[in-house]
């Protein structure tokens, strides 16, 4: 059956090519996932926060393994790009990721978690900002959605401070340990 829009991305766009490292403010890099990471991964991801708002954990440098693992396959397979967040000493500071990506459409989800030793500074507006430069840009994405619960106001200023309009409340839109959680909607269009 023929198309009656040509994709906005083609298969191939971001797989033809090696997953960019990229700069962001203050020294900031968000680069790709290595295996060395894992310790850190399950080091951030016995924090309460993270896993107030994190629908898995990692209890083992194995499973971080794994799931490094996967993120490094997203960008081959072109379902997400994921990048570990570090300091110029290259310290794991935390994770950006887009998810649920959309080529025919140019769409995607970005998400993100902060380490505990590396929150209150703008570490995590940085590299939201920078990963959404990116894919409105160079990658050539057309709408980045953020979602986090309403109960969690710091999402709320990471999104307005990286330049996401709120849209709506998408109503017990996501099952956490606690609950179901009504979410908040923010997108950045290209």
């Amino acid at each position: 059956m023929p198309a009656l829009v040509a994709p906005l991305m083609p298969v191939g766009c971001l797989a033809a090519s090696v997953q960019p490292s990229l700069a962001a403010e203050g020294g900031l890099l968000l680069r790709p996932w290595l295996l060395k990471d894992a310790a850190g991964v399950v080091t951030a991801f016995q924090d309460p926060a993270i896993q107030r708002w994190h629908l898995r954990r990692a209890d083992s440098e194995e499973e971080a393994a794994e799931w490094i693992t996967q993120w490094q396959r997203g960008w081959r397979d072109e379902t997400g790009v994921h990048w570990a967040v570090v300091d110029e000493h290259d310290k794991l500071l935390g994770r950006v990721s887009l998810s649920s990506l959309i080529l025919m459409g140019g769409q995607a989800e970005i998400s993100y978690w902060t380490a505990p030793t590396a929150r209150g500074v703008g570490v995590c507006s940085r590299a939201v900002t920078a990963a959404t430069d990116w894919a409105l840009g160079e990658a050539g994405f057309h709408r980045l959605e953020l979602g986090h619960s309403v109960t969690n106001p710091a999402s709320c200023r990471i999104a307005k401070r990286a330049g996401f309009m709120q849209e709506g409340v998408r109503r017990a839109a996501l099952l956490h340990a606690d609950g179901w959680h009504d979410m908040h909607l923010h997108a950045c269009l290209r």
